[in-house]
């Protein structure tokens, strides 16, 4: 499929490109800006070179780039001091800076459209029942994957990797995390799943997969042409 000139994802790519060069003015912690947003400067080039080759939906488009932004917001002032998060725990009585569950909750969301995205393209899942549970348990290997990597960082950091964990003296950190990852994919999937199929019909992915369909072609050929046992 040749890639359509689209004026979203061009618009979304450069407001992107500038909201990651502001989070880069001056943050709390460089290491940290770094890690959080090491997402981006190797996502955002990685799309642009497959683009013509592999283009997005508009939805998911959209979401990576709120994706983005959030992370370079937590990267800036570390998740555990991000104002707005400040704000909401000083205003709703709080005992923590909720910024970094937010961020969770959206390193669910989003790789659950980008997950089914990938599947409904290349798999032959594309209208199976399996898409959608499959894609729930990918982001939550995904979020577990995720901390290891940040048990990593605490490993070999020590103490310089507190900013990057943001586990603010919560013992089950860990654990929330990951739930907050299942309930944003779940969530994601029930809210967005008829939006992104209109959206991948409209690029052409309609149907059952080609691949399932000569699978299925194949073996009704094969029941046609088997001999009967005696």
């Amino acid at each position: 499929m040749t890639a359509v000139r689209r004026p979203l994802p061009v618009l979304l790519a450069w407001a992107v490109v500038a909201a990651l060069a502001l989070s880069a003015w001056g943050p709390r912690d460089r290491t940290t800006w770094f890690l959080e947003t090491v997402w981006v400067l190797v996502g955002l080039p990685l799309i642009a070179l497959t683009w013509r080759r592999f283009p997005l939906t508009d939805l998911l488009c959209a979401l990576l780039a709120v994706h983005a932004l959030v992370l370079m917001v937590g990267g800036h002032y570390t998740y555990a001091q991000v104002p707005l998060g400040d704000w909401m725990r000083d205003t709703f009585g709080l005992d923590r800076n909720p910024y970094d569950r937010f961020g969770h909750l959206m390193q669910g969301f989003v790789p659950a459209v980008l997950v089914r995205e990938l599947l409904s393209r290349t798999s032959p899942l594309r209208g199976s029942r399996w898409l959608a549970p499959l894609t729930v348990c990918a982001c939550l290997a995904f979020s577990a994957v995720f901390e290891m990597l940040e048990w990593a960082a605490a490993v070999i950091g020590g103490q310089a990797a507190d900013a990057f964990l943001a586990t603010q003296g919560d013992v089950w950190d860990t654990q929330w995390d990951m739930l907050c990852a299942l309930i944003g994919a779940t969530v994601s999937v029930l809210l967005l799943s008829r939006l992104h199929d209109r959206q991948l019909a409209a690029q052409g992915f309609t149907g059952s997969c080609s691949g399932a369909g000569s699978t299925a072609e194949a073996r009704t050929s094969t029941a046609g042409t088997r001999p009967r046992l005696r």
